[in-house]
């Protein structure tokens, strides 16, 4: 895998979120980052996604990094933390909202739940454009009580505004890319700003890898459709579009995919099991040996 001499080094990102230990997924993940950033002459960043402060953590943080320690990745540079960048997402958030792309949400979880009639492609409910039809001064009195209020992106509006098919550069794990075509529609109106985070993923990913001028994003396929958001938001924002890399997920052995909520085996279990960094690497498929009988199944 070779980028052409003239270009610049390419930059990648990995970016956990501390909320819990990383497990065989996350592994598999970062070393697919460590392998493209090597093969390529890039440079590898690490990025705590740390926004849901009620979740996350010092503590999961700095096991996070013992894991990647231990697992032998190397970053570039200093660690970005996305809670010590809520300004940067509020310009963003602003740019959109003086755009006429982003408006103010007063529904409830539970009030966008009752009134979905679908769902989006991660199967949350969709939510219907309920506050789209608000009128501005009701808007503005309700901002000035100090309703609790989300910020969502106009959808159709947006989606007026790009010219032509929208798409993106699909390189999977191999090194021949695809054009993907973008289906933002499926996600309807999403939330760029919650009621209690300074940004939502869709918002602050994209904001963060345009503003650390990640190249390829090296990610599972489990975001697969998500980048479909993230591209619009590129195009809104005037942001560069990075080539994207989605790859196989770990399932354990029923085939279901490793998650922090079902408690899948952790690094640290697997370390004090007595599992070697480079029989795990081994196991992955990103080095040769003996995999200590750690037993891996990937997906398609």
């Amino acid at each position: 895998m070779t980028v052409p001499i003239s270009a610049p080094p390419p930059v990648l990102r990995f970016a956990p979120s501390p909320n819990g230990p990383l497990h065989l997924g996350h592994a598999y993940s970062a070393l697919r980052n460590e392998k493209v950033a090597v093969e390529t002459g890039g440079r590898l960043l690490l990025r705590i996604e740390d926004l849901d402060r009620s979740r996350c953590n010092p503590e999961c943080e700095a096991a996070i990094l013992n894991d990647l320690d231990w697992l032998g990745v190397r970053f570039a540079g200093e660690v970005v933390r996305q809670s010590e960048r809520a300004e940067l997402y509020q310009g963003a958030l602003n740019r959109l909202v003086s755009q006429n792309l982003a408006y103010p949400c007063f529904c409830s979880r539970s009030d966008v739940a009752r009134l979905a009639k679908a769902r989006d492609p991660d199967g949350a409910p969709l939510y219907p454009g309920t506050c789209k039809s608000i009128s501005a001064n009701e808007r503005y009195a309700r901002l000035e009580r100090g309703e609790p209020v989300a910020w969502r992106l106009d959808l159709g509006r947006a989606a007026k505004e790009v010219q032509g098919a929208l798409f993106w550069m699909e390189y999977g794990e191999g090194d021949v890319p695809v054009a993907r075509r973008a289906a933002p529609e499926r996600w309807g109106d999403v939330v760029l700003r919650g009621r209690d985070n300074a940004a939502s993923y869709h918002l602050a990913v994209t904001v963060d890898d345009a503003d650390q001028g990640v190249t390829d994003v090296v990610r599972g396929k489990d975001l697969l459709e998500a980048t479909s958001v993230h591209r619009l938001l590129q195009v809104m924002l005037e942001y560069p579009a990075p080539r994207y890399r989605h790859h196989r997920l770990v399932l354990d052995m029923s085939g279901a995919k490793l998650s922090k909520s079902r408690y899948s085996p952790s690094l640290a279990n697997l370390r004090a099991a007595g599992a070697m960094a480079s029989g795990l690497r081994a196991a992955l498929g990103f080095g040769e040996g003996d995999s200590g009988g750690i037993a891996v199944r990937l997906s398609a």
